[in-house]
């Protein structure tokens, strides 16, 4: 039972490390001279950086990205929290179902945030507020890390649903 926390700990640590990487991290989408997030874009050659702001086309959708990213880090970190809380309180045979209940609100939430970036990518990086051409890149890492910690908070949530505490 020592191994199984112990996992579940250094996993949902894990998931939450993803989170603040791909959220702070300038990655999202690359391109040969440049790196732009959603909060900011960096041209590399001259390590210059610009605020993303509402000069921008489609600042509100680069907003709704934002706004989900910091709410599934903040979800994530409540969950541990309230995980740790729950192993001391909860009575012998109960769910740790509040703290799966957080941790799928979080794993929604960075659903929605690369799913949104996906989805408004193209109309994102054609913006003329930008001082170079930035339609012509890839995705970055962080933007596939944000995927990878969606899918960490949702095995995690499932696993908190379906773990009952034992002595």
């Amino acid at each position: 039972m020592l191994i199984l926390l112990a996992f579940i700990i250094v996993f949902h640590i894990t998931s939450a490390a993803l989170l603040f990487i791909s959220t702070i991290d300038n990655a999202w989408w690359v391109g040969d001279n440049f790196s732009t997030d959603v909060w900011r874009m960096c041209a590399t050659n001259t390590s210059t950086c610009m605020a993303i702001t509402d000069d921008f086309n489609e600042y509100q959708s680069i907003q709704a990205v934002q706004a989900t990213m910091i709410l599934s880090t903040i979800f994530c970190c409540v969950a541990f929290l309230v995980f740790i809380l729950q192993l001391f309180r909860l009575k012998q045979g109960e769910r740790f179902v509040l703290t799966s209940i957080i941790q799928l609100l979080s794993c929604l939430c960075v659903m929605i945030a690369a799913s949104i970036y996906t989805d408004r990518h193209e109309e994102l990086h054609q913006s003329h507020g930008y001082r170079m051409e930035v339609s012509k890149g890839q995705y970055g890492y962080s933007f596939v890390l944000a995927w990878i910690a969606f899918a960490f908070t949702l095995i995690s949530g499932v696993m908190y649903l379906v773990l009952r505490k034992r002595k």
